[in-house]
């Protein structure tokens, strides 16, 4: 997927027809993604861009501390120089004003698309466990299953606390393992039953299995809201 610069505002040319041809050459790319149903990476980008805004909008008055200046003078009494900007910062200002004014909204209007894909995805799933569901629930086994399909993509998943220096917050990773096939003698309950013969440090590992009722795209889109819907359940 073509990206949109972390630094897109600031780098080059700060015009406000310039940077909105960017702006919407990127979202042309989200479009298509998302008329493919592929929420990620392109959701989590649009929501990393808009907090980028608006912190920038909230800090916009810290950027014309940051314009070039050029010395222009001595003040011999209070021994200090005196500088002026070397840009014009009225007009680099009234850009960035124009600049964010549209993309905020812009970017809010394609999250908010993403977001009902995103809602339409989780609506069509169903979370259930495989067999006895254990009290040891922070790492096992997840299958994962479409309609009319008898394929079962297998991953292992764990529960990982991670901490930043403001908070303490709960996530999930998920590995493939292997894809089998479910028929009428290999049931659910079989594969987990080789899942286990095949690790033993498990012997009884908790196992869910997240079905969609819908075809829609696993990497890009079934898995990132299977990680989400599993992680409250299992909280």
């Amino acid at each position: 997927m073509k990206n949109l610069s972390e630094n897109w505002i600031a780098e080059g040319w700060i015009d406000f027809e310039y940077k909105k041809y960017l702006l919407l050459a990127y979202l042309e790319e989200v479009e298509r993604h998302f008329g493919e149903v592929k929420l990620y990476p392109p959701l989590a980008d649009l929501i990393k861009h808009y907090k980028r805004l608006k912190e920038l909008e909230q800090h916009k008055d810290g950027l014309r501390d940051s314009f070039p200046k050029r010395v222009v003078g001595i003040d011999y009494k209070n021994i200090r120089l005196h500088k002026e900007n070397v840009a014009d910062e009225g007009e680099i200002m009234q850009a960035l004003d124009e600049i964010i004014a549209f993309s905020i909204p812009t970017f809010r209007s394609k999250i908010d698309q993403g977001k009902s894909i995103y809602d339409f995805i989780e609506e069509n799933l169903e979370v259930e466990p495989v067999g006895l569901s254990p009290l040891y629930q922070r790492e096992g086994y997840v299958f994962i299953t479409l309609e009319k399909s008898a394929d079962v993509f297998i991953y292992g998943y764990q529960v990982k606390l991670f901490e930043n220096s403001f908070e303490k917050y709960r996530g999930i990773a998920f590995s493939f393992l292997r894809k089998e096939t479910r028929t009428l003698a290999h049931t659910y309950e079989q594969i987990k039953l080789g899942l286990i013969r095949s690790n033993q440090q498990l012997p009884n590992p908790a196992t869910w299995r997240v079905h969609s009722s819908n075809a829609v795209p696993l990497e890009e889109s079934l898995l990132p809201v299977s990680k989400r819907m599993l992680l409250r359940m299992i909280a």
